[in-house]
């Protein structure tokens, strides 16, 4: 169990959050930009001060008297723009969080990079990079897992491999993880739980079936046809539906979010 009771003030408005989070949730914090999403991750991550109190798992990290400094909180933190040590390998960025090398080849086969372990990042693409701060936030085994809006910058190829990692990394290291997203279909595809900010405070706090009826209707671009298929371009992902016979590359069309997929309507 995660519990977080904050205060900080943020210009024109405070960011005030009471959350109870279970151990092993995704969740999902959304709302318009300039809500407090950030903020609210990097005070969970010591980053930042604030008043009130964060107990995780039993143990206090911020109250009026305790406040744990980063580096002895067990958070892994995943930034948009990687944060990667320029003049260390991709093993050796790793190794640097832990002294194990066992688990930094196992996180490295997940994300289909243990090839490429000697490599240093100004020779890898966006995506590599992205993969390999996921692992790198892995190693300490954390029992938060912070995501700020990692795969923002990614085509919509790698943010689909990249979503589908991060998904069989939170379930196999069972950590509790809370990503900042806009992205519709991915929150969809990864989360449990939404909470949507405004202004500081939190306007939604429910299951993503909830928040995102089934049978809303949402509008997507035909981006190619191959054969019986169609592929539609939606909140940064394509998908491959059934082609509609009157469907033409460009044309805008109707489609659900349907448990793990879009489908035409």
């Amino acid at each position: 169990m995660i519990k977080i009771g904050i205060r900080k003030e943020l210009g024109d408005f405070s960011l005030e959050i009471s959350l109870r989070i279970e151990k092993g949730e995704f969740v999902a914090l959304t709302g318009k930009s300039g809500s407090g999403k950030t903020t609210l991750l990097r005070i969970l991550a010591g980053l930042e001060k604030a008043s009130g109190a964060i107990e995780v798992e039993g143990v206090k990290w911020l109250d009026k008297k305790v406040f744990v400094p980063p580096q002895k909180r067990a958070i892994g933190f995943v930034f948009q723009e990687y944060a990667l040590f320029p003049n260390m390998s991709v093993e050796q960025n790793l190794l640097y969080v832990a002294k194990d090398r066992a688990l930094a080849y196992h996180l490295l086969k997940i994300v289909d990079l243990l090839e490429l372990k000697s490599r240093y990042p100004h020779t890898l693409s966006g995506g590599q990079k992205q993969r390999v701060a996921l692992a790198r936030a892995l190693m300490k085994r954390p029992k938060l897992l912070l995501l700020d809006e990692p795969l923002s910058a990614l085509d919509a190829s790698m943010r689909s491999f990249l979503q589908t990692k991060i998904k069989e990394l939170h379930n196999e290291f069972g950590t509790t993880t809370i990503m900042v997203s806009h992205d519709i279909a991915e929150i969809y595809r990864l989360a449990t739980r939404v909470v949507e900010l405004e202004r500081g405070k939190v306007i939604a706090d429910t299951s993503k079936e909830r928040l995102l009826d089934k049978r809303t209707i949402f509008k997507a671009e035909v981006v190619d046809i191959q054969d019986n298929k169609m592929f539609v371009g939606f909140m940064g992902n394509i998908f491959d539906l059934s082609r509609r016979k009157e469907a033409q590359i460009g044309d805008i069309v109707d489609i659900v979010i349907e448990d793990v997929g879009l489908y035409g309507v």
